[in-house]
């Protein structure tokens, strides 16, 4: 029976539009928890201080579901069909993919840089809100056919280690550069969990590390944030500061560094090798915005708050507000 149950689940999240599914034992994150404290005591959450909050909660699911017995994990592949066309991009990447991107500019080289870049997970709409109400389905089609059991989902903005969860379930492994990284289909992914009160059929966690010697996101980090081991020093991060740093000013130091990223960053992602395996999505709420493949550094700019208020009242943009953005675009261009 806990194998029909595992098999609809996984046949559910594809139907659903989810990429991949597995499905691990709930219990105590014992190593990640040594991890994550060791990461807090050397200050790589940077200003993030709700990283501090509710530790038990993050390592230990039956805090977050009493009687928590399994964690499904799915994962959204988001990335796009459409590019911000950059030197950059021009220049990483496989052949195939230049190809398809000069082809697609021809004679358009002049004014490349001309638009600041905003990382592929912001194209579209708020991934919160897409794949919340996306989970909220799954979880109402899974009580239908299953029966009568307590669970919750999370997508991102709950203390969930939803890394940790997709490795124990089998969908990759943690690369270097601190993202999940699948064999079949790189990192553009999105992930969230749903941890219920009912045992499964569970998958064989991912024990395997395919980075090898390669050391790619490291040595392209343009703020030096990747450290050896797998950890991410948070507070040096560009989509750290774009993003969750609140202040009024970047830190002078990090002057010249951001490489025209306005609003996070995916250096270390387009140089993975793995990532020549990334396909694009199939979802239509995560049309890019045309501003956002589009716009020019004088029309951001330009842009009042109210413009900004109505186009991107839907995307992950507006977390950063517009007093962030124009930050960030002085910044970028002083």
């Amino acid at each position: 029976m806990q194998q029909n149950h595992s098999q609809f689940i996984k046949q559910t999240a594809n139907q659903l539009g989810f990429d991949y599914c597995g499905i691990a034992k709930a219990t105590f994150l014992n190593e990640d928890a040594k991890r994550l404290e060791s990461w807090l005591q050397k200050g790589f959450n940077g200003s993030m201080n709700y990283m501090q909050n509710y530790f038990d909660l993050r390592t230990n699911p039956q805090k977050l579901v009493p009687n928590a017995k399994s964690v499904i994990t799915v994962l959204k592949n988001y990335y796009p069909s459409q590019l911000q066309i950059s030197n950059e991009e021009l220049g990483i990447g496989n052949l195939e993919k230049q190809q398809s991107i000069q082809l697609r500019t021809p004679n358009s080289k002049q004014g490349l840089t001309d638009k600041p870049k905003i990382a592929k997970y912001a194209y579209g709409k708020d991934y919160h809100e897409v794949i919340k109400q996306q989970l909220n389905e799954f979880y109402s089609i899974l009580k239908k056919q299953i029966g009568d059991f307590n669970g919750r989902g999370f997508v991102d903005s709950a203390p969930v280690l939803e890394r940790a969860w997709a490795v124990k379930s089998g969908l990759g492994w943690v690369g270097k550069n601190g993202n999940l990284i699948n064999k079949n289909s790189g990192s553009f992914f999105f992930i969230a969990t749903l941890i219920i009160d009912i045992e499964l059929d569970y998958d064989n966690p991912f024990v395997k590390d395919y980075c090898g010697t390669c050391t790619k996101c490291i040595d392209s980090c343009p703020t030096e944030a990747i450290l050896p081991n797998k950890v991410v020093d948070g507070s040096k991060c560009i989509s750290y500061f774009t993003i969750e740093l609140k202040d009024a000013l970047i830190p002078a130091e990090m002057q010249g560094r951001f490489d025209n990223w306005m609003f996070g960053c995916d250096v270390c992602q387009d140089v993975c090798p793995w990532n020549r395996f990334a396909k694009s999505h199939n979802e239509l709420q995560f049309t890019p915005i045309p501003e956002i493949l589009n716009f020019t550094t004088s029309q951001w700019e330009e842009m009042s708050e109210e413009s900004f208020k109505i186009i991107f009242k839907n995307s992950p943009l507006k977390r950063t507000k517009y007093s962030g953005i124009k930050r960030n675009l002085k910044f970028i261009n002083s």
